[in-house]
């Protein structure tokens, strides 16, 4: 019999619970639904009125997986949805989490939550800017600490404030909070810094998306700024071996990660997340904190001599 719960005023029936999802350490989907309640406190202001799409994978990472902005079918009457059109359908909504009871049935499809950087009431006015930064083997995490401690200091050149986080998989996110800027122009300077970073840095960083250019170096993925993009949402499960998280970081343990050369240290599962949100709080808070948010600077960054032959190149190779 499926169990039938109650959040929020909201009847939820949870199935399967002793299913494994994470067969590597027998990581139950009762585990993962457990996780995100508990979660649920600084999670929620991250998503909380962003349209989220969905990464299924309701038979665990080696199952199938499906990406989705629609609505799943059977999505309740009372999971609120906004209109978000896209070139092929004018008419397309998208979930909204904006509480426990959503966030719950969400999690009972087994999925992790990404969202734009930019809220429903104004589509494609960003207040987050962010960086994806993506190793190419060899090179791993410690790489990209590397990267995104020269990214922090950059930024704060221009006066904005970097938060760290493990994207849960291989890499890192970096995310500034911002006054509202249209997405053009937040996409444009996160290009020019993606660039200035492969031209001060040209042994360990490349700025253009193709694999060939990327072994050994990490790739500063500035193109989830668009409108159309999304990134993994603070303290989402990612669909890996293990049940691994997409935690915020202090800007010490990215340099402790650095210094020492071990990729394992800025790796998180559930139960870590769950102990270090205990201790340290929600590392991302100011994120969503409107008096944290920087101005971009007018007239972009600092592109100088840095754009000259990348910009050419990438013309053809832009993600």
């Amino acid at each position: 019999m499926t169990p039938i719960t109650t959040v929020e005023g909201r009847r939820l029936a949870l199935s399967n619970l002793d299913k494994v999802i994470y067969p590597e350490s027998g990581f139950t989907k009762g585990e993962v639904l457990h996780y995100y309640a508990t979660v649920s406190g600084a999670l929620l202001p991250h998503v909380r009125d962003r349209p989220v799409s969905f990464l299924r994978y309701p038979d665990g990472p080696d199952g199938q997986r499906f990406f989705t902005k629609n609505p799943p079918p059977g999505t309740p009457a009372w999971v609120r949805t906004v209109r978000v059109p896209r070139s092929e359908d004018q008419l397309a909504e998208q979930v909204v989490v904006d509480g426990l009871a959503t966030l719950m049935w969400a999690a009972n499809l087994v999925v992790e939550f990404h969202t734009p950087q930019w809220t429903t009431g104004r589509p494609a006015v960003a207040d987050r800017l962010v960086f994806d930064l993506d190793p190419g083997a060899p090179a791993s995490v410690v790489e990209c600490c590397a990267v995104a401690l020269w990214l922090r200091e950059r930024l704060a050149a221009d006066g904005l404030d970097a938060y760290a986080k493990t994207s849960g998989s291989k890499g890192m996110h970096l995310s500034v909070p911002l006054e509202p800027a249209p997405s053009t122009r937040v996409s444009a300077y996160a290009k020019a810094l993606a660039q200035e970073a492969e031209h001060e840095l040209p042994e360990l960083v490349v700025h253009r998306m193709a694999k060939a250019l990327r072994p050994g170096k990490v790739f500063v993925d500035h193109s989830q700024n668009s409108a159309a993009k999304t990134t993994a949402a603070p303290y989402t499960l990612r669909a890996r071996a293990l049940p691994t998280v997409s935690a915020p970081v202090s800007w010490a343990e990215v340099a402790g990660c650095a210094e020492r050369g071990d990729p394992a240290a800025l790796v998180f599962v559930a139960d870590e997340v769950v102990a270090r949100l205990a201790r340290d709080g929600d590392l991302f808070a100011p994120l969503t904190d409107p008096g944290r948010a920087g101005t971009l600077p007018r007239g972009g960054a600092r592109t100088a001599d840095t754009a000259g032959t990348a910009d050419a190149a990438d013309t053809a190779g832009a993600p």
